[in-house]
């Protein structure tokens, strides 16, 4: 969190992390287009040859809280290749949230397990502990899910410290249901560490409010066919 006094400007950093060609990126361009075009700001992207993103996606959203605090959004992506954990750890420094972007296709548990532990190692490196972090994690391309995996998931949500949301990002499916949850367990971080309630009267209902009503919101598909169906959305056994 920064802070700047003489503007009454608190800045925010949230990161989207996880396995390469989980669906970072295109969370990322889903949240850009839900946002309202006068409070978002230009969607900066490096892709390699192969359309996967080298270095990190830049969206800064600003909204004003009615108690006159300016709260700037910082939304980042990290590359999933392996070999940019370099890069990665980067742009975890100063980060606030974290929504960790699982890959729910059949086959990808191992690669969801790895990057979890990656994420731990990285955020260790920066001095933060993931058990202190705000992190939501959302299963995408959960519409090319299987039975087992929707089992999986849905033992995960049951067990998981973390909220676990189900999206198919390419539909925005799930995308801003994802972040608006981050931004409340963000607050919620934040108030419990600053007291930014009590010292700059920026209130949760406010500030979510405020949020809310530049995003417009594509609620996740219970009835999308997969072949697993768990009643409620799955849980992140990413664990």
């Amino acid at each position: 969190m920064q802070f700047n006094p003489a503007r009454r400007e608190l800045t925010l950093k949230v990161v989207y992390y996880g396995p390469a060609l989980s669906g970072k990126t295109t969370n990322l361009r889903a949240l850009h287009q839900a946002t309202d075009a006068t409070t978002r700001g230009r969607l900066m992207t490096l892709d390699t040859a192969d359309d996967r993103t080298l270095f990190f996606d830049l969206l800064p959203l600003a909204l004003r809280t009615q108690g006159g605090v300016h709260v700037k959004l910082k939304v980042f992506t990290v590359p999933g290749q392996v070999m940019h954990n370099s890069t990665r750890r980067i742009v975890l420094q100063g980060a606030d949230a974290i929504a960790y972007i699982a890959d729910a296709k059949p086959g990808a548990r191992l690669g969801n397990f790895d990057y979890w532990h990656n994420l731990s190692e990285n955020l260790r490196e920066n001095g933060l502990a993931i058990e202190e972090m705000p992190i939501v994690i959302q299963y995408n391309k959960y519409d090319l899910t299987d039975d087992r995996m929707a089992e999986e998931i849905a033992e995960i949500k049951r067990t998981a410290r973390e909220p676990v949301h189900l999206a198919v990002a390419v539909r925005q499916e799930g995308v801003v249901d994802t972040f608006l949850e981050l931004a409340a367990l963000t607050y919620d971080r934040l108030n419990d560490k600053h007291e930014v309630a009590k010292r700059l009267g920026l209130r949760k209902e406010e500030f979510m409010q405020e949020l809310s009503g530049i995003l417009s919101a594509t609620p996740f598909a219970t009835s999308v066919p997969v072949a697993g169906s768990p009643a409620s959305p799955a849980s992140a056994a990413v664990l």
